[in-house]
């Protein structure tokens, strides 16, 4: 699906959700590991999880550490990495809610590295919104949307867990 939006966004946070869970299904034998990106791929993540009726917890795993705007942001952005499996030699799913310019992609993958050397890392995301500044690009998305350089787009997860996106000025 490829949308171009200037005003409201037409997106259905949930259908994205039933096309990534069903589009990743083949990739994610109980082997792949699930790993979220705080917060909405991590919500992504445990939602998954949940859905597959898997044992344990999915991993979180945060780009604070290693983003390059770290001077500025400092760690007031995003959570801790949680990854309750050995990530040597580990087949990964990474999950995002949002790809834009991958700089938060870039800054993930030197954290999941610190952590150990995956046998593979495949990116999923619900929404892949171009603008890369960085030649990272999802595996799979389940939707592409073109916004402007000064739109931000975020899921949100409501009471109940249902998904909706949120888009604002940034």
């Amino acid at each position: 699906m490829s949308i171009t939006t200037t005003g409201s966004l037409p997106l259905d946070a949930e259908a994205l959700y039933v096309a990534l869970r069903d589009g990743v299904r083949p990739w994610a034998d109980e082997s792949v590991k699930l790993v979220g990106i705080t917060s909405g791929g991590a919500w992504l993540a445990e939602r998954l999880h949940r859905d597959w009726q898997r044992a344990g917890e999915p991993g979180v795993i945060s780009s604070s550490l290693h983003r390059d705007d770290f001077s500025r942001r400092g760690l007031s952005y995003g959570g801790k990495t949680r990854l309750p499996f050995d990530v040597e030699g580990a087949e990964i799913l990474l999950l995002d809610d949002v790809i834009h310019t991958g700089r938060t992609l870039r800054a993930v993958l030197n954290e999941l590295f610190d952590y150990g050397r995956p046998a593979r890392v495949r990116l999923a995301v619900l929404v892949d919104r171009g603008g890369r500044e960085l030649p990272i690009q999802p595996d799979f998305a389940a939707a592409s949307v073109v916004l402007g350089p000064s739109m931000k787009l975020a899921l949100d997860r409501g009471e109940q867990g249902q998904f909706r996106f949120r888009i604002e000025e940034a």
